[in-house]
Formats: C-alpha cells, structure tokens, sequence
C-alpha cells in the first residue's frame, strides 16, 4: 500500500478509536476506556486543578464508572493531522454535551503495537470572546 493508502487508513482507526473513546464513557464501559489510553497517558479536565496521570484519572472515573454512570460527549466536528511518520496524530473536536454545552477535546495519539491509543486529552470549554473578560473575573473572583 502506497503512503497516501497508509496515512488514509491510519486516520480512518484514529477516528475509530476517538468515537470508541466516546461510546465507551457514555456506557461506563471502564475496560473500553481505559484501555484506550497509554499507559503514561495524561487527562486534562476543564477545571485548571485537573491534570491527572492515568493512573489518578482512572481511580476518579471507577466509581462514577461502576455506578454505571459514564459522560456522553457527541462529536459534532473532528480534525486529526497524522505525522509524518505515522507514529503520532494529533486532534482537535468539538463536542456537545447535555450538562456543559458546548466543549473542545483535543490530544494526542500515539501509534502502539499497530494500535492508536491516547496519550493525552485535553477537555475544554470554549469561552466566546464576547464574554471571556467576564468569566476572566469571575475565575480571579475565586482565587483564594
């Protein structure tokens, strides 16, 4: 297969595995999940305290996960850039979610063991610039 076969195929399963990604947390499916992810992978949530490790990430997500209680992100527009060796993708998404609206995903993907699996994601809120120095002061508001 020529290299415009390869880098096709190679953004058809990075696709692949960011809407498994999505399926799995709107199941609870923890397996799915969490197998999803390298092993040193890193999970950015929306508040600016929530960097975790995947090992931290996975001891905060079980107990919504067992409680059979998952997070339904709909993606509603992606963009993956594989590198140029294959090794790597990044993303950026939008999503759409019942409880925050409006929401960015954006990561990296690392090819391992001929599978793409999450290095990083970075879940955000998009702010409108028309409102961004009002929600500025409301986040200064709350520091200590």
């Amino acid at each position: 297969m020529g290299s415009a076969g390869v880098r096709a195929e190679n953004l058809k399963y990075a696709h692949d595995t960011l809407d498994q990604f999505h399926l799995a947390a709107s199941r609870a499916d923890a397996e799915i999940y969490f197998g999803l992810f390298t092993k040193d992978a890193v999970f950015l949530g929306t508040d600016a305290t929530e960097r975790w490790p995947i090992a931290e990430f996975i001891k905060f997500a079980t107990p919504y996960y067992e409680a059979g209680t998952g997070w339904t992100y709909v993606k509603t527009e992606r963009h993956i850039n594989v590198s140029a060796d294959g090794q790597h993708a990044s993303f950026d998404e939008l999503l759409d979610n019942k409880s925050y609206g409006l929401c960015r995903g954006t990561g990296v993907l690392r090819l391992v063991e001929g599978k793409w699996k999450i290095e990083q994601y970075h879940l955000t809120i998009p702010i409108p610039n028309e409102i961004a120095k009002n929600v500025v002061e409301q986040i200064r508001g709350l520091a200590p």
